[in-house]
This record gives C-alpha cells, structure tokens and sequence, in this order.
C-alpha cells in the first residue's frame, strides 16, 4: 500500500512533525511504503485560476506539484497533517490543496475522477493549535474534506488537539501521540 503523507507545518520537529511522526512509524511498522511532501520546503507556486485545467484537467505550472500530482493519482492512503493557523490550515498546504483545482476540473467537469486501486483510498487528518475552541478544527477539516472528495479519498478520519501551542508541548498530552500512532494503524488495515 502507498501512503502519502502531507505535513503542513513550516515548523521542525513542531508538533505537528511529531504527530505525523507516530503515523509514519505505525505505518512502516505495517511494511506499507510511505511518501512525505513537506510544502514549505518544495517550490509550489499559487493557483492562478487561469482556467486551462478546465480544459484538460492537468495544471499548466511546471513546479513541484508534478510530484504531488503523481502521488496523488498513485496513493492508496492519505495522511494531512497541519497546525491550525488564524482558523485555518497553514499557507502552505492551502497553497497545494489549491493546485489541486485541476484533479476537480479533471473528476467534476471532464468525469474522468481518479481510479480506485484494489485497496481502496481512506484518509486522515491530523490537526493541532493552541487556540481552545473547535471552530479552526472545523474549518481545516472543511478544508480537508474538500481535498480529498476531490482526489477521489471518500472517507477519511479527523484527529484534533487544542490548547497545544509550545513547540514539542503534544507529548505532554496524555493520548495524542498514541491516538495519531493508531490511527495511522486503522488507515492501513
């Protein structure tokens, strides 16, 4: 099984990192090979909604997102992780998740959506911030849902943690690294 994973945060070794750390393990320990896209160290420029995906499904910028976009039409399982930054999912991973307008020109305007592998595709979510209420959580899961309807992931599952800001603080979280470790386990079954 392929799994592709998409770590949102700009931050090393941040929570986040540590979060999807424990996905990758659970997912290796598994034998199942895993691909990480760090967008805010690869070369992704902007949706520029020039429209030319409408006609082909394929995005005219030649970046980066080649990889993704290659990924993504061979994954079996998808793991977005990111902190919630202003109620939201950070810049960076918006700036792929947005990229990603030509898989929706391709699936909802062409009907030609990505093929399913006999695995299936699932996804997760993994989303962390120090804000105390839900609202940023139910904004980038929003944000997720679209993703992954859009590249053909119909079912996924959220994890998120609030109140959880200092960078490493997650480990002081009684079940967070143990909840994402599983849940990377369940994705694989």
């Amino acid at each position: 099984m392929r799994v592709i994973t998409f770590l949102g945060s700009p931050r090393r070794e941040g929570n986040t990192e540590l979060l999807l750390g424990e996905c990758i393990r659970a997912v290796e320990e598994e034998g199942h090979t895993v691909t990480l896209f760090r967008p805010s160290h690869m070369k992704i420029s902007p949706c520029l909604n020039c429209g030319a995906c409408e006609e082909t499904g394929r995005c005219i910028i030649k970046d980066d997102m080649d990889k993704v976009y290659k990924a993504i039409r061979e994954g079996d399982r998808f793991i977005l992780a990111s902190p919630i930054f202003f109620f939201g999912l950070t810049a960076q991973l918006k700036a792929l998740i947005d990229r990603c307008q030509s898989f929706w020109c391709e699936k909802y305007l062409l009907k030609r959506p990505i093929a399913s592998s006999p695995a299936g595709r699932k996804g997760l979510v993994l989303m962390v911030g120090g804000m105390k209420r839900e609202t940023g959580f139910k904004c980038g899961d929003a944000t997720a849902t679209a993703f992954f309807r859009t590249v053909s992931v119909p079912e996924h599952e959220t994890l998120s943690y609030a109140g959880i800001d200092a960078k490493g603080a997650v480990k002081d979280h009684p079940a967070a690294l143990i909840e994402a470790y599983e849940a990377a386990k369940r994705l694989v079954l």
